[in-house]
């Protein structure tokens, strides 16, 4: 009888867990009607991959990426290729959550274009800070800056790698803000001089068309280390 009676408690405490599982799960990956009201829309909806495509392809890759408890989740080690929206953005404020693993490394690229497979978007870098290798090459590979562009101060809100990160970009007109647990790390303008000269002292320095306004899609990034997404969202602004 005791013996039973530790099972039925196991099972209680298993089937307790699972649903404050599923209920923690289904606070995410949802709008509020404030959200609804506001323009909001969700890019990920939480339980499949309608929406997003491989990059200069028509269909979703078939590894690399995987719907899972919620979340978005690129898989370590298993390429699958870099993933964009099918729809196209030009003025929008674009929220997210992600986490990295432990020396992991990725990014969200936003005004995408697939005319230019060598430099296809800006890059938010998302990278573990304290272990990856990229990050220990300055500020303008840490996490939330514009990669390999625009740096970030050293000083800024970012949190350790296997926890969950809260970011924005903004794009208003030519404006362009970065924002990471809700602290605003940085900010340029498109086709800026200024911007023009960091891009010319970047790897970007060739691509044609690079640092201008366009109407993009958003990317998901493969770099091949295993990473996590959800609460993807965005509002299209009014034209500046």
């Amino acid at each position: 009888m005791l013996e039973m009676k530790t099972k039925l408690t196991l099972l209680a405490l298993t089937l307790s867990a699972a649903t404050l599982a599923a209920e923690e799960t289904e606070k995410f990956n949802t709008l509020t009607a404030e959200e609804k009201g506001g323009g909001w829309k969700l890019l990920f909806d939480g339980k499949s991959t309608q929406g997003w495509r491989s990059y200069r392809k028509n269909t979703f890759p078939d590894k690399g990426w995987v719907v899972e408890d919620g979340l978005f989740k690129k898989v370590a080690k298993v390429h699958g290729g870099d993933i964009v929206t099918d729809a196209r953005f030009e003025d929008f404020e674009l929220r997210w959550e992600w986490r990295v693993a432990p020396g992991g490394n990725n990014g969200i690229k936003y005004l995408v274009s697939e005319e230019r497979p060598g430099a296809p978007g800006h890059e938010y870098q998302m990278v573990d800070d304290q272990r990856h290798p990229d990050a220990a090459k300055g500020l303008k590979r840490v996490t939330a800056s514009f990669y390999a562009v625009v740096p970030t101060p050293e000083s800024r809100p970012s949190k350790p790698a296997g926890e969950w990160n809260d970011s924005r970009v903004v794009v208003k007109g030519n404006q362009v803000e970065h924002w990471l647990n809700g602290a605003k790390v940085l900010e340029y303008e498109l086709a800026s001089e200024a911007l023009k000269a960091a891009i010319a002292e970047s790897k970007f320095k060739d691509a044609a068309g690079f640092g201008t306004k366009l109407k993009g899609h958003i990317m998901l990034t493969d770099h091949g280390d295993e990473c996590w997404f959800r609460n993807i969202k965005i509002r299209e602004l009014p034209a500046k």
